[in-house]
């Protein structure tokens, strides 16, 4: 087997890129984002229930978010409206504060004292999401690309700008795609091509007939394509998401991006729509019946239908590695959860202090809370370990985590690591000729460095090594060798 080149590059335990799993007995084990407070209302007048999709993009010291403002029904639930969708923005500087500025840019109901950057006179918006442009060669008055569909035209477009804020309609990137749903386009440094995720539909090719299809739509699966260009103008023919061997469900939503803490994975948390045939005792007993009922009576999907969130990784964009396991569920229930549109991630992640003192960052997402409520659209923070989407788990009885050969640069190794205090982690770094141990490590630290009892990690940089781990009530999320 050619060894795989690390360099010095962070390494996750997300998938089974480097396991060995012929020789590994500990198992993955997915972990949950947790919800914490609520960090922004949507409760302006040309805002809602219906305030979604929301997008951050961090640009320096600032964070700029952009999203949907508008209600999406009308004050007695009997009429679903998407005529008065406009593009907000707000800013924060440290992810938990959240401002909403006076832009003067657009009127609405003959003010301009409002965060509307884009509205009906600009586009038929359903969504809108932004990417500041990384690559060299790009234009500074592209600097900032957003990806919107135009429903009266049913197709993809570009808008441009300068500054983050000012967008003008520039050109069409596609028609081929249903698109209703937050569409991410991102620059992948690695391959030097942009990459575009987009919403569309597949029929089912296989009769799916077990216990989690009964009473399951059978219409048209939604799904998520991928295509690139090099120029962001003219791009490939949209393709499915290869998950391999997997289960084939609809997903509504996608958010992909690049790993902050290494761009060479890409990391996706698309939202898994569930869709009921029939309204069952069960729904008599979640939150707000009787508004669901009206919402059957609008269209028997908005009330049966509920949505939960996947995790996927990538390495290449095109094959993902994808949890069937929910990574965020609507939760205990609510007055107003457990409907559809639960569990839509805004694109984007920021690390924030802990609340216990002393504690490492936390990872920080967003996701929205009281859709279809006719209340105020909340934008609720979670939280998660850094790196801690997901690792190899191993009981209170030692287990083995093993990879495959690989080739690395560095003098220092360092790994993220939780132990119970009767547990702990092992490690060995084997190559043809030598094998050097670890003393036995133990805590919590997103940044624990390994120390070898026998020789430098040094003396192996360059070579082909396996490294082998020995976890008794522990979890390994990621490691890095450093200079």
């Amino acid at each position: 087997m050619e060894p795989i080149i690390l360099g010095s590059r962070r390494e996750f335990f997300w998938d089974d890129f480097l396991v060995d799993t012929d020789r590994t007995t500990a198992t993955p084990r997915l972990h949950h984002p947790q919800p914490q407070e609520v960090v922004m209302v949507h409760d302006a007048p040309w805002e809602g229930d219906g305030c979604n999709f929301h997008c951050i993009v961090r640009d320096g010291s600032l964070y700029r978010m952009y999203y949907l403002a508008w209600q999406m029904l009308d004050p007695d639930a009997t009429e679903h409206k998407t005529s008065g969708i406009t593009v907000a923005y707000a800013e924060s500087t440290d992810g938990l504060t959240w401002v909403k500025p006076d832009l003067g840019l657009c009127e609405f109901n003959g003010s301009r004292k409002n965060n509307i950057i884009l509205d009906q006179c600009t586009a038929a918006f359903d969504n809108f999401s932004v990417l500041k442009d990384p690559n060299p060669d790009c234009s500074p008055a592209e600097i900032y690309k957003g990806v919107g569909v135009n429903k009266r035209d049913k197709t993809l477009w570009c808008f441009t700008s300068s500054d983050g804020v000012r967008f003008a309609k520039a050109w069409p990137m596609t028609d081929r795609g249903a698109f209703d749903t937050l569409n991410i386009a991102l620059w992948d440094r690695r391959r030097g091509r942009y990459r575009c995720y987009i919403r569309d539909f597949h029929s089912l090719t296989v009769d799916q007939t077990d216990l989690r299809q009964r009473n399951r739509s059978k219409g048209p699966v939604r799904d998520v394509r991928w295509m690139e260009s090099t120029d962001f103008r003219k791009w490939s023919v949209p393709q499915l998401l290869d998950f391999g061997d997997g289960p084939d469900y609809p997903l509504y939503t996608n958010v992909v991006q690049p790993y902050y803490r290494a761009d060479h994975v890409f990391v996706g948390f698309p939202s898994r729509y569930v869709e009921r045939t029939a309204w069952t005792p069960n729904y008599d007993q979640l939150p707000g019946a009787e508004d669901r009922k009206k919402l059957v009576a609008i269209k028997p999907r908005f009330g049966l239908t509920v949505t939960d969130c996947v995790f996927m990784s990538s390495r290449d964009g095109r094959r993902w590695h994808r949890w069937d396991e929910a990574f965020m569920t609507p939760g205990v229930e609510r007055e107003r959860n457990w409907v559809y549109g639960d569990c839509f991630p805004a694109v984007g992640m920021i690390e924030t202090p802990s609340r216990l003192p002393g504690a490492p960052m936390e990872l920080s997402m967003y996701a929205y809370d009281n859709h279809w409520s006719r209340k105020p659209a909340e934008l609720r923070r979670y939280t998660l370990r850094v790196d801690g989407f997901a690792s190899y788990h191993a009981t209170y009885q030692p287990q083995r985590l093993a990879t495959k050969p690989f080739i690395f640069a560095g003098r220092d190794l360092s790994i993220n690591l939780a132990t119970s205090a009767a547990g702990f982690v092992i490690v060995k770094l084997c190559s043809d000729d030598c094998v050097l141990t670890s003393c036995e490590l133990f805590g919590n630290s997103l940044d624990r460095r390994v120390v070898f009892e026998d020789g430098d990690v040094a003396q192996l940089a360059g070579k082909s090594v396996t490294m082998e781990m020995e976890l008794s009530a522990a979890d390994v999320y990621s490691f890095q060798f450093r200079p």
